[in-house]
């Protein structure tokens, strides 16, 4: 297959190219650093700046862009970035695939667990929860829509809401690998709050799964089927690093720290992945004990 990707030189999406590449797929990237994009994939992508003018045709879509929604505090004009990072590029590819002759057959665009909103209490979400209002929720339903928008252009539409996904070299552990290392880890808080979590292996399976498999459409639930608390998810991290976990950080400088921004911390959401089960989509890692072994080891 010929696939545009967006976000392919991120923690998700250069594995995730790698990975197409292996298997025989041609790629094209979207990005703005071509510079970066070159020396990491050795000219063995196309690169492209933007969809508006360039007269790409291609089978499918993977659409991973987006800025860290975690990494600063979410002001107006943060807000506004994140926003225009995940809309803005959406609806651009929405408005390109109108025009053209040759549509892709498949979008697998970017979502999050976000969409739910915040639910501190033991409800077990699939892709039928109903969504409570914030930020984070609305930001998902929003970039929901503008992707579902291709499916009135004959386009098969797959949106995926994605947990905290797992890998030394990225993402959460990354920005907790350190502290942890160092015995200074703990849990969030109470650590009461689900923690929903997936294997970057599995989040790269899934993708593929999604462009290769017709039937499936609408929201998918990425998150491994076995969700645990943010206390028990610390505990467990700080045994396979043979460290203590004994440093809590109390709710009120999480909310210094990360101000709104904090919800996502602190609230969590037990989410779980129905569609795929169903479907038997076999996880490798679908304990949390499993994943970090993996990793740390």
């Amino acid at each position: 297959m010929h696939l545009l990707i967006t976000g392919g030189t991120g923690f998700i999406g250069r594995p995730l190219v790698e990975t197409l590449l292996a298997r025989g797929d041609q790629i094209t990237l979207l990005t703005r650093d071509f510079d970066k994009a070159k020396k990491m994939f050795d000219g063995r992508v196309n690169l492209i700046g933007s969809v508006k003018d360039s007269g790409l045709e291609v089978d499918g879509v993977i659409n991973l862009a987006g800025a860290p929604i975690i990494d600063k505090r979410w002001t107006t004009k943060r807000k506004k970035i994140l926003k225009e990072s995940r809309i803005g590029i959406t609806g651009d590819i929405i408005t390109w695939i109108s025009r053209c002759t040759h549509k892709p057959k498949v979008l697998v665009s970017g979502s999050a667990i976000g969409y739910y909103g915040n639910y501190p209490e033991a409800h077990r979400l699939d892709e039928r929860a109903q969504p409570r209002q914030c930020f984070a929720s609305k930001l998902c339903q929003e970039w929901e829509e503008t992707a579902f928008k291709a499916e009135a252009l004959g386009v098969r539409v797959c949106t995926v809401r994605t947990g905290v996904v797992l890998a030394k070299h990225g993402g959460a552990l990354k920005r907790m690998w350190l502290p942890f290392t160092l015995g200074l880890g703990g849990r969030i808080a109470t650590g009461n709050q689900w923690f929903s979590w997936i294997h970057l292996q599995d989040m790269i399976d899934i993708l593929l799964y999604l462009v290769d498999n017709e039937p499936v459409r609408g929201a998918v639930n990425a998150a491994a089927p076995n969700p645990v608390t943010n206390y028990v998810f610390a505990k467990k991290f700080a045994k396979w690093l043979k460290r203590p976990a004994l440093f809590p950080m109390p709710a009120a400088v999480v909310g210094v720290l990360f101000g709104e921004a904090s919800e996502l911390l602190l609230d969590g959401q037990q989410v779980i992945p129905r569609k795929l089960l169903e479907r038997g989509f076999k996880f490798k890692y679908s304990q949390v004990d499993q994943a970090l072994k993996d990793i740390v080891e």
